[in-house]
């Protein structure tokens, strides 16, 4: 999958390249109902509540160019899951450009997901400080 963020990003001169779970032909593999509906109702409210211009921002298989990583990480003060989300909304405000690939995700077959209760409590306190923010 490597090969196809390099060529994107080739291809459009992009700051990020992210894969898609939610674009194309994009997809999740092994993951039950609660865990999609978890996955798509974040996106979903990112979306309307901030506008990123990115499909996916909860997924981190992405590309970054050195200088956009370096400055990306000072900027962004999230832990945990909201990371991946302020590193786009970060990205956008700093006009740095986004290319998006369509990857189908599959599920660990071993270990447990740490997404929780916590997890999505802090989540939704980062989704709403970013948009109070940006």
């Amino acid at each position: 999958m490597l090969i196809s963020h390099t060529m994107k990003q080739k291809e459009g001169n992009f700051d990020i390249v992210s894969g898609t779970r939610y674009k194309g032909n994009g997809g999740v593999y092994g993951w039950d109902f609660k865990r999609k509906l978890i996955s798509r109702g974040a996106n979903f409210i990112t979306q309307i509540l901030l506008r990123p211009g990115a499909s996916d921002l909860t997924g981190s298989f992405r590309l970054y160019r050195k200088e956009v990583l370096q400055k990306l990480i000072e900027k962004c003060v999230s832990k945990g899951y909201v990371f991946q989300m302020e590193m786009i909304v970060r990205a956008r405000q700093l006009n740095y450009t986004i290319g998006e690939v369509p990857i189908t995700f599959v599920d660990r077959v071993y270990g447990e997901s740490k997404l929780g209760g916590n997890e999505i409590v802090s989540f939704l306190k980062g989704l709403l400080t970013l948009f109070a923010t940006t």
